[in-house]
């Protein structure tokens, strides 16, 4: 197999943490990074010139949902992942679990709707109203809803490590970015009716998000399983690691399964939060304006009584 197209030593030294966090950029995903960050930049300054604010925290979780994918894919663990199946887990569970979370914490979809200009004529079609477009389309509808998230979400696991199609990707440059880009798309698209933070074709009501989360987590955690239970390896671009690893294949199979089943609990625990959190604050809302609506109706109620007391006090008069 051609690893060549990452530009990486076959003769990798043992693995260790600080090795793993060396510079080693894939240049598609260090430049899709770099175009991430401009543009939610941009987006935030657009809003702030004309006097509108941004959460702050909102800013964070996607510069540090960006820095995720960046850790994975612009540093040696992307070089170790061609040749370690433990690493090539921790670059899959963080690109397509961890990730996608961070950045939907972020609220993307609704920054590009504040600060992209609108058309300049009306009915015309500009940017915001391009997106809106796309927001509505069928496409969308069909990508974001459950029947078909949930699927792609497991399939990408036992379609992908447990038929040949693995093994084809990794023997090629595209192949391989292809991959790590659709573990990416997989998670954004499962997360994003479930998170909530943006507009979408897909809502659904906060019980019904928890059961689509817990719908897919467990698949992980089998998957995880299968893997650690294996006698023997089971894909076939890790059974013969390089010996300047110093790595039995199926030990280091053993790991990779044990990654995969500790971390569905990792997104579980993320999004819960982050349901709780936002359950909470829409309990609130809906408090506040019925205590409004109270108190205009009390209002009410008492100038209606305040005047038939003067009406009263008239006649008698």
């Amino acid at each position: 197999m051609d690893h060549s197209g990452h530009g990486m030593n076959m003769d990798l030294p043992p693995f260790t943490l600080g090795r793993g966090l060396e510079f080693s950029a894939d240049p598609y995903f260090l430049v899709g990074c770099l175009a991430a960050l401009a543009l939610y930049g941009w987006g935030v300054v657009r809003l702030r010139r004309r006097g509108d604010g941004w959460p702050v925290n909102r800013i964070a979780f996607f510069v540090v949902g960006v820095l995720s994918i960046a850790l994975v894919m612009c540093t040696k663990l992307n070089d170790y992942g061609m040749v370690m199946f433990s690493v090539h887990m921790v670059q899959h569970m963080v690109i397509s679990m961890l990730s996608p979370i961070l950045l939907l914490l972020g609220a993307p979809v609704t920054l590009a709707l504040r600060a992209l200009p609108v058309a300049s004529t009306r009915g015309g079609t500009g940017p915001r109203e391009l997106l809106l477009m796309l927001l509505h389309s069928r496409y969308m509808k069909l990508i974001t809803h459950p029947v078909f998230t949930i699927p792609l979400f497991i399939a990408s696991l036992y379609a992908l490590y447990f038929t040949p199609l693995f093994d084809f990707l990794m023997g090629s440059t595209p192949g391989h970015l292809a991959m790590m880009v659709h573990f990416l798309a997989v998670g954004l698209v499962f997360f994003w009716p479930i998170m909530g933070v943006d507009p979408g074709p897909h809502r659904p009501g906060y019980l019904m998000r928890m059961l689509e989360l817990f719908a897919g987590m467990p698949f992980h955690a089998f998957f995880g399983i299968a893997l650690m239970m294996a006698s023997q390896p089971m894909v076939e671009t890790y059974k013969d690691p390089p010996a300047s690893l110093g790595i039995d294949a199926l030990s280091d199979q053993t790991w990779a399964g044990g990654i995969a089943w500790a971390f569905s609990e990792v997104p579980s625990v993320l999004v819960l939060i982050a349901l709780v959190f936002q359950w909470y604050r829409s309990d609130q809302r809906i408090a506040k304006r019925s205590d409004r609506a109270a108190d205009r109706d009390g209002d009410k109620e008492l100038a209606a009584y305040n005047a038939y007391l003067a009406s009263l006090q008239a006649r008698g008069q």
